[in-house]
């Protein structure tokens, strides 16, 4: 076996492609679009790059690749957090501990050859992307935008020497006709109490203008979240972009006070009941089938639901959260999974538990110090 540094293009479709070889007798593995992951690792396109740095590795055996992992440098999230922390991501290998020793240490000696104390991941490349290591529930298909990968991951991660950072949760919900019950009165109370409120769907046809409300919020929402780093406004032009096309105004809700706005729930259609038809290609043929299978998704996932510091515990979520729960039945969704939900967040998750949700996956970062 031999380690060595993607250096050029068919390294670098090398290491996008190998996970098809790895999970192809998965039945819960779900292809992500090729275009997507080249996007998010070109160095030169996606504007996180700017202020950070990539390193790609595979480990190859007889010209085989069996395996690949990136080592990256957070300058933003280094200023901000006052760590000298290295990221380790985009982990994939065979059923051998050996290759993911050497990929292990690879990363490691990068990371720690250029100053970084504390080597963790799984991050892909950023706590607000896919991140984390599954470790429970394994046997059904991720959401959009979820990590998935075989229950040997965790164990080689113990046995290197990583040990648990922190853990998130994915919670899973039915969307019944009517919202729960501890949520009708929540969102009754917030009403009845704070009428100033005012919640209303997203507004497609000023969409830049909404994306930078959202940004406000959830910049100053997360401040206190374990792992943040604040989006720059290229970062979240750029998210947003790539999520336009999922978006559904009926899922996605301001609240707002005198038009300020205070808090923020976005639901996006599980676009993965679409992948999984497509193997990673859009073109020639795979947006015939897209426009096909997209008009049945019966799934969707909560990736943002934040109220301002201030304005919590008033009610807020709760009525962000029915005039959603009541657009999505309407719309034919059938589940509705939140996630990721970090561990200490005990508001969100009681939140997520009183309304009807259950902890069903879990994901986990690790650390070492290195």
């Amino acid at each position: 076996m031999e380690i060595k540094i993607v250096k050029n293009r068919r390294d670098f479709r090398d290491f996008v492609m190998l996970p098809w070889k790895i999970y192809r007798k998965d039945p819960a593995w779900v292809p992500p679009l090729i275009s997507e992951v080249e996007f998010v690792l070109n160095t030169k396109q996606n504007p996180f790059w700017k202020h950070a740095e990539l390193k790609l590795f595979l480990v190859k055996k007889k010209r085989k690749v069996i395996g690949r992992i990136a080592a990256i440098i957070d300058k933003n999230y280094n200023q901000l957090q006052k760590e000298k922390v290295g990221f380790f991501g985009f982990f994939e290998c065979f059923n051998n501990y050996e290759v993911a020793e050497l990929l292990l240490s690879a990363a490691k000696m990068f990371l720690h050859e250029n100053g970084m104390e504390i080597m963790r991941g799984p991050m892909n490349p950023t706590v607000y992307e896919e991140c984390g290591t599954l470790i429970n529930g394994f046997d059904s298909q991720p959401y959009v935008m979820m990590t998935h990968n075989p229950p040997y991951y965790p164990q080689y991660f113990d046995r290197f020497g990583l040990v648990k950072a922190v853990d998130w949760y994915a919670y899973l919900g039915e969307v019944l006709p009517e919202p729960p019950k501890t949520a009708e009165i929540a969102a009754k109370y917030a009403a009845e109490n704070y009428p100033q409120v005012k919640v209303r769907p997203m507004q497609m046809g000023i969409f830049d203008q909404e994306v930078q409300k959202i940004k406000e919020v959830f910049n100053a929402a997360w401040s206190k979240n374990w792992g943040h780093v604040p989006f720059t406004d290229d970062e979240m032009k750029a998210l947003a972009k790539r999520l336009k096309p999922l978006a559904v105004p009926e899922l996605a809700y301001f609240a707002e006070i005198e038009g300020k706005p205070v808090g923020v729930l976005i639901a996006i259609p599980n676009f993965n009941e679409v992948l999984k038809h497509l193997n990673g290609r859009l073109f020639p043929f795979g947006w015939i089938k897209a426009l096909y299978y997209a008009r049945k998704i019966k799934t969707a996932r909560l990736v943002i639901m934040g109220v301002l510091e201030e304005y919590r515990k008033m009610g807020v979520e709760a009525l962000m959260y029915v005039a959603a729960h009541k657009a999505g039945y309407k719309l034919g969704y059938k589940w509705v999974e939140a996630s990721m939900i970090l561990e200490q967040n005990n508001l969100t998750r009681k939140a997520a538990e009183a309304f009807s949700a259950k902890p069903y996956k879990t994901y986990r970062i690790y650390d070492m110090r290195i």
